[in-house]
């Protein structure tokens, strides 16, 4: 059997998630379904984290395993056949197999980290032509002060304020590597990477900085959610329509041809 790894990008409105469902409107089942079509097979994949209604992926990395010897071009080519227009398989790569099972790729397990991307469109009118694809606030914000805030998020914290009631992770403590907050005209791109989320933590975390931006809260209260650790203190969770995942990080020995997400540049398609 040979494992191989995906790098997919798709567009989460039309969706319901990621994570297979009854009604087979995921992610997940439509690219399981064109997979099915070109290797004639029933193919189960594992994703490195699940994405919600409305979340787009610039790089959702999945890994299966089958029998068939193809081209990892192939893969690419053949797997986007059969998808809609709103996914993509990116690229493919075999990926080598350890004699050791517990040491073998996992595209969730393997992961070091995760990186987020929140496009943020601040105006006083919304843009229709953003719709689902930038969240949207119409007070002005401060850059500034919403730097100061996220500075008080770095490191290791218990994030239980940033917390779904939903979330099913056995542990709400994180360790928050790296919060970058840039302005592109009326965008804000919020970038967040850490070794792992809570479920809407991203959002939550959003929501509660444009209260400091737009001067509803001062930057310190940031800390002090963490400290009391009360999810109803904090900012109802913001809107997913922003909300990108950009990049899953893995031991450089397993080769894989990921895309990049600097955040120099974040999301050279993205113009308003």
């Amino acid at each position: 059997m040979k494992r191989i790894a995906l790098g997919v990008q798709y567009d989460g409105s039309p969706w319901n998630g990621y994570q297979k469902q009854l009604d087979r409107h995921t992610v997940q089942d439509q690219l399981e379904i064109a997979l099915a079509k070109f290797a004639r097979v029933d193919v189960a994949t594992t994703c490195a984290g699940r994405t919600d209604t409305g979340v787009h992926a610039l790089e959702q990395v999945v890994h299966f395993d089958t029998g068939l010897t193809r081209d990892v071009q192939s893969w690419v080519r053949g797997v986007n056949t059969f998808l809609p227009d709103s996914i993509a398989v990116r690229w493919a790569a075999e990926v080598p197999q350890p004699l050791d099972p517990l040491q073998e790729f996992h595209a969730r397990f393997s992961a070091r980290a995760r990186t987020y991307h929140y496009v943020l469109y601040n105006h006083p009118v919304r843009s229709p032509l953003l719709a689902g694809k930038a969240g949207w606030t119409f007070r002005p914000l401060d850059l500034e002060r919403m730097r100061e805030g996220a500075a008080h998020l770095i490191g290791q914290h218990d994030f239980s304020a940033f917390r779904s009631s939903q979330c099913q992770a056995k542990s709400p403590v994180k360790d928050m590597q790296e919060i970058r907050i840039e302005r592109y005209g009326d965008a804000f791109v919020f970038t967040l990477r850490a070794n792992a989320f809570l479920h809407h933590m991203v959002r939550n975390l959003v929501g509660s900085l444009i209260y400091v931006g737009n001067g509803r809260k001062e930057p310190a209260w940031i800390g002090q959610l963490l400290r009391e650790r009360d999810r109803h203190e904090a900012a109802p969770t913001f809107m997913p329509d922003g909300l990108y995942l950009a990049k899953i990080d893995y031991d450089p020995k397993w080769g894989l041809p990921q895309e990049s997400a600097d955040p120099g540049n974040p999301l050279p398609w993205f113009t308003i």
